[in-house]
């Protein structure tokens, strides 16, 4: 997953961040309203993480401005304010869920996949390929059921072709959801990944469609 999340607290941010990048995420971190809607605007996540009261602009109206640009990625908001007229607020805006400071990583994260999960179409945690198992609340993926071990950078490639199986994935929306913004990207990394997944996985169930971008086969061998 790659994270757009949005906090004015330096010392907070960089706490999620660094959770979230234990859990194989891609993030980019903001800390005002301003930047917040231009990096929602013009980047492709996979979700964000999105703090109300920011400077510049605040997060209702930034979500406010993405919803009616057309933006439908899925966005958690988690902020300290706690009234009832908030939380409708932000609903209204177009918040998928609401979380309140303090909170429990754990809590974060399994709403965070939730929202990652149903937006990709999955309304089961557990999503099948075949042998491959991908369990999205606690993001492990297993084979012939057994635990697979993958990096950082193959478990964002595989985890967004697995929610997409059988679909082709352009070639750039997948960069675009394994690198951070400010990442320095060789032009054939993404080929390298792909080649360590299909030595784990299977040659066959990663096929590579030319001029386009690749597609997991789940009917591969069976």
């Amino acid at each position: 997953m790659r994270i757009l999340l949005v906090e004015d607290d330096p010392d907070l941010g960089e706490a999620i961040a660094r959770v979230l990048r234990s859990e194989n995420c891609a993030v980019d971190l903001v800390r005002d309203g301003i930047d917040a809607q231009h990096m929602g605007d013009t980047e492709n996540y996979d979700a964000a993480i999105l703090d109300l009261g920011l400077a510049g602009q605040d997060g209702s109206a930034v979500l406010a401005a993405w919803r009616t640009g057309g933006r439908d990625l899925p966005v958690l908001v988690l902020t300290a304010r706690e009234a009832w007229a908030d939380k409708v607020s932000a609903f209204k805006a177009g918040a998928d869920d609401y979380l309140t400071k303090p909170f429990r990583v754990e809590e974060l994260m399994m709403r965070l996949r939730a929202l990652v999960r149903r937006a990709a179409g999955h309304a089961q945690s557990r999503i099948a390929c075949g042998s491959l198992v991908f369990e999205s609340q606690t993001g492990q993926f297993e084979l012939d059921g057994l635990p697979l071990r993958l990096t950082a950078f193959e478990w964002r490639v595989l985890s967004h072709l697995i929610l997409r199986r059988e679909v082709v994935v352009e070639r750039l929306d997948l960069l675009e959801h394994v690198y951070e913004g400010d990442a320095d990207v060789d032009s054939n990394s993404l080929e390298v990944i792909i080649g360590r997944l299909r030595r784990k996985i299977g040659a066959d169930l990663i096929e590579t469609v030319r001029g386009r971008g690749y597609r997991l086969r789940c009917g591969v061998g069976a």
